[in-house]
């Protein structure tokens, strides 16, 4: 009965939100002037790609993409590949750091010989580095060290060095996320804020202190919507999550409206995935959406709102 009760309460909560938010999309359509220096680039991912370097490349340029976000190549024949579709096709460019050892010292240097790699190849200068930052049951001390790294190689290459909001992470909930951003003010971060919908089985209502931060020192978006119960709507075309896609409408338009205020860069991942973050059938595990169709819709949705 306790768990009956517990489901019922999320629900009615989260169609209470859901029904608000509806509300203030149709009643405050985004459309902002903005100050000179504001401008946006959308990025497409190669996450679930199987296709070559140069085919990925041709075809987001084909879509209308500015660029990609990839992970830093580790072998010289894959930079190779990477930069020569990258000015081949005049794609921008992110790159993703990370480590995945268990043990921090371990982690730690991984981490860092391929941050300083990223920021130091002289084939073209990334628009940012995201950075996939710790575990997240590494120490405060230790999670610390990687913000005094970044801080420190943003500072010197003046690349933005940004830690993405992500499960697993040392920013993996909201909670946790706001005592590291209010004792560390040049920390900056990618907001993927699906995976905290997620983590929290909320839409985060009742977070607005540690989201409004967030949003506040945010410099580059995921845009994949989540919801209470996972970090990927099925296809969000869908009628059924247009509350979960306008509780992360009402976070971004924030984040750009302040972008626009101030006359400065914005960046945009559209960040839908494959299996297993796409929904499947049962035992044929066909993906029940299109992952390409679906990230090309996210990206003219979001240049057509915010350009």
């Amino acid at each position: 009965m306790l768990f009956q009760n517990r489901r019922k309460f999320l629900s009615t909560a989260s169609l209470a939100m859901m029904a608000s938010l509806d509300s203030f999309a149709s009643a405050h359509p985004f459309r902002l002037a903005y100050t000179s220096g504001y401008s946006l680039k959308v990025l497409a991912t190669n996450w679930g790609y199987e296709g070559s370097m140069d085919a990925f490349a041709a075809a987001i340029k084909k879509e209308g993409y500015d660029g990609m976000e990839v992970w830093w190549p580790g072998s010289e024949s894959d930079q190779k590949a990477l930069f020569d579709a990258l000015k081949k096709y005049q794609l921008e460019v992110g790159f993703l750091v990370g480590g995945w050892q268990s043990d921090f010292k371990e982690h730690y240097k991984t981490f860092e010989l391929n941050l300083q790699a990223a920021l130091a190849n002289k084939n073209q200068r990334p628009l940012y580095v995201n950075c996939h930052s710790a575990r997240d049951y590494f120490s405060d001390e230790q999670k610390q060290a990687f913000i005094d790294l970044t801080i420190k190689e943003a500072k010197s290459s003046g690349i933005k060095v940004l830690h993405e909001t992500h499960r697993s992470r040392m920013l993996f909930a909201a909670h946790t996320t706001a005592p590291l951003l209010q004792r560390n003010k040049d920390m900056r971060i990618t907001l993927d804020i699906s995976h905290w919908c997620n983590v929290h089985e909320s839409l985060l209502a009742d977070q607005p202190d540690a989201v409004q931060l967030a949003l506040q020192r945010t410099d580059h978006i995921h845009a994949r919507i989540g919801h209470p119960e996972g970090p990927q709507v099925s296809d969000p075309r869908a009628k059924e999550w247009e509350g979960a896609v306008n509780a992360h409408l009402a976070w971004w338009d924030q984040v750009i409206k302040g972008k626009k205020e101030r006359g400065e860069a914005m960046t945009v991942l559209t960040e839908f995935g494959p299996p297993d973050y796409m929904w499947t059938e049962p035992h044929t595990r066909k993906p029940v959406s299109d992952q390409w169709a679906i990230n090309a819709y996210m990206l003219q949705f979001i240049k057509n709102r915010y350009r």
